[in-house]
């Protein structure tokens, strides 16, 4: 399993500890290494109102769960208040298991267990920078849409107009939320029908693209068929290339009458989407035949349009930067902080209407001959093939994520041990047929699998699905790799027959 590297600064990065143990102290500051320091407050003399308001903030503050419910609520809440840095809770041997949403409740990023091993540790430094990255990305475009808005409030009453297009489209982050207020909102200059749009991305190292359109309602297909002709033909003069293919979206769920009009009930309007000198969209606007807007109307609706493109592209942003959160940067199957959340709430349902529920868990056999033979390319390019047959194979309620390095999970909902069995052979199966080639050279891949499933009232903890399943991947280990075993010996039998 390849190691994560961690790259810091010259000046190392600052973390408090909230009453450690000497022994909590030590297995943190060997896993972290030279890169991190860490201040330790004895549980009598924790940091208060000085410390708190001192300039440098920690990054990380690692908190025994002992520590924290001896605190009362007023001193806990100071230390919530301090929203630069991610709280992260740890329960001792002894400890009761806590519920994710209470952890979640009490502020804490996460909960580790003792001990803090150097996986561990790192797992949840990484994931608080995760989480950092993210809250910045967000709270910067925020505060652009907000320094927009202050702009325009300064306007005449002319101006006001613009200010109510920014100010419901800053409403939202969400594409078909801001179509569906500016629609309402461009109505106090132009009498629009209907207001259809069209977005469109090109992929990395192509010339084609991937186009999102957003229809305003539900429509009968033959007029969706005209409404998509003409938003794929305006993409295309606008410049966006071949399409790749296309995603339709409506911001109105519900079917109207007036989501019957055509393209030729009325004067179309089509307007480009532009954001740093670069289109990347277009609206279709509906009107009445026969108005005509007077030159300053004209030129405040461009303004408008400009302005929504602004937050329109801002939303899109917004849509890739949390699809990089949830999504593996090289194989674009859910990451391990997406399958960790999705198995807390599949179990919490599980419970509540005791469904089956099963979990795989594949791992490249001898991934690391790979690496060494081809290159570390040619090990990526199995990874991402790997993340291709999991996407094909399993249905959508399903989520298949990259657990770490070559290993790969499989999170099934309402699906049998038996049934997780059959999926995982084909799944083996299909691994161990793909031929690979790489700079002249072909080679094949083989996947160890182990299944495990739960029955009513029989989990009792979070994480026993994943040890179970880890223990029949284990045993696929051991006896020849290249098979699928599951955590039922009996179960196993009876798949032989």
């Amino acid at each position: 399993m390849q190691k994560k590297i961690m790259k810091r600064g010259k000046r190392p990065e600052l973390m408090w500890g909230l009453g450690l143990t000497d022994e909590l102290e030590r297995q943190i500051t060997e896993s972290v290494g030279p890169g991190f320091h860490l201040r330790n407050f004895p549980a009598d003399a924790l940091p208060g109102a000085r410390e708190l308001d001192q300039e440098e903030k920690p990054a990380t503050t690692w908190i025994p769960w002992s520590v924290w419910s001896d605190l009362g609520e007023h001193r806990r809440e100071q230390y919530r208040e301090q929203e630069s840095t991610q709280r992260v809770l740890i329960q001792e041997e002894g400890d009761d298991a806590l519920e994710m949403d209470r952890v979640l409740g009490e502020g804490f990023l996460t909960v580790v267990r003792a001990p803090l091993t150097r996986p561990k540790v790192q797992d949840v430094l990484f994931r608080a920078k995760e989480v950092t990255s993210m809250y910045s990305d967000i709270y910067r475009m925020t505060e652009e849409i907000m320094l927009e808005r202050e702009l325009l409030a300064r306007k005449t009453d002319q101006l006001l107009f613009l200010n109510k297009i920014l100010a419901s489209a800053t409403e939202s982050l969400d594409p078909s939320t801001i179509l569906l207020n500016a629609k309402e909102t461009l109505g106090l200059v132009l009498p629009v029908r209907m207001l259809n749009a069209v977005f469109w991305s090109n992929q990395a190292e192509s010339e084609v693209a991937d186009v999102e359109i957003f229809l305003n309602g539900k429509m009968t297909p033959e007029t969706e068929g005209l409404w998509v002709e003409h938003l794929l033909a305006s993409a295309a003069d606008m410049g966006s290339g071949p399409v790749n293919g296309f995603h339709i979206l409506h911001t109105d769920p519900k079917r109207r009458p007036e989501y019957g009009l055509k393209p030729g009930d009325g004067k179309l309007v089509t307007m480009p989407l532009t954001a740093g000198h670069q289109t990347f969209g277009c609206l279709a606007l509906l009107c009445e035949s026969g108005y005509r807007l007077g030159k300053d109307q004209v030129e405040t609706f461009r303004s408008a349009v400009n302005h929504l493109g602004l937050a329109l592209r801002n939303a899109m942003v917004f849509k890739e930067v949390k699809l990089r959160a949830d999504r593996d940067g090289l194989t674009r199957i859910y990451n391990r902080h997406s399958f960790d959340e999705r198995l807390v709430y599949e179990i919490k349902r599980r419970r509540r209407y005791n469904h089956d529920l099963s979990l795989l868990m594949v791992d490249l056999d001898h991934f690391k001959q790979v690496n060494d033979t081809y290159g570390h390319q040619a090990g990526d390019m199995v990874l991402r093939k790997v993340g291709e047959i999991l996407t094909d194979t399993f249905r959508t309620t399903d989520l298949p994520a990259r657990y770490g390095g070559e290993e790969f999970v499989v999170l099934l909902p309402h699906t049998s041990e038996k049934a997780a069995w059959k999926l995982a052979e084909r799944v083996r199966g299909a691994i161990e047929n793909t031929r690979f080639s790489y700079d002249g050279h072909d080679f094949a891949v083989t996947a160890s699998i182990g299944v495990a499933s739960v029955e009513a009232g029989a989990l009792t903890r979070d994480d026993d699905l994943i040890v179970k399943a880890d223990k029949a991947l284990y045993a696929a280990k051991h006896n020849g790799r290249n098979m699928v075993v599951i955590s039922k010996p009996q179960m196993a039998q009876a798949m032989l027959l």
